[in-house]
C-alpha cells in the first residue's frame, strides 16, 4: 500500500525528490509501543547512489540498500522494486492518471491521492 506520494517535474532527477518524500511519511501506528516516525529500511536503485543521500539517511538512522553505480546490478533489488513497480502500475490503471490532463500540480496530486485511497481500500477489503 502506498504510504506517501509525491509528484515532480519531468526534468527533475529522482535523487532530488528522495528527502522530501522520506520527510513526508506520516507516523505509522503499531500494535505495541510508540508510533514509528521513520522507516526502518530504504531500498533504492542506482539513481539514488550519492554520498550526501547516504549520509542524510544515516543521520536519521534509516538503513539503506542502494545499488552502487558501476559495482552492483539493480536486479538484486528485484523483490523490493517489484512492490513499487506494481503500485505504479495500479496508479496507471486509473484512466485519469494515465495521461496528464491537469495543468496544475495540486489537481494531479489530488487525483493521485484519490487513486491511492481506492488502491488501499481494495487491498484492505481483500
Amino acid at each position: 500500500m502506498p504510504l506517501w506520494l509525491g509528484i515532480s517535474g519531468a526534468n527533475m532527477h529522482d535523487s532530488l525528490g528522495l528527502q522530501p518524500l522520506v520527510r513526508g511519511i506520516p507516523p505509522i501506528r503499531s500494535r505495541r509501543g510508540p508510533r514509528r516516525r521513520r522507516p526502518a529500511k530504504l531500498h533504492a536503485d542506482k539513481g539514488y547512489d550519492y554520498d550526501h543521500l547516504g549520509k542524510w539517511l544515516r543521520e536519521r538512522r534509516i538503513r539503506h540498500r542502494i545499488a552502487r553505480k558501476g559495482i552492483e546490478s539493480s536486479t538484486r533489488l528485484g523483490g523490493h522494486r517489484w512492490v513499487v513497480e506494481r503500485t505504479v502500475s495500479w496508479l496507471a490503471d486509473c484512466r485519469r492518471l494515465h495521461l496528464r490532463y491537469e495543468r496544475t500540480a495540486e489537481h494531479l496530486l489530488a487525483f493521485v491521492g484519490i487513486a491511492a485511497a481506492l488502491i488501499s481500500y481494495r487491498r484492505l477489503t481483500k
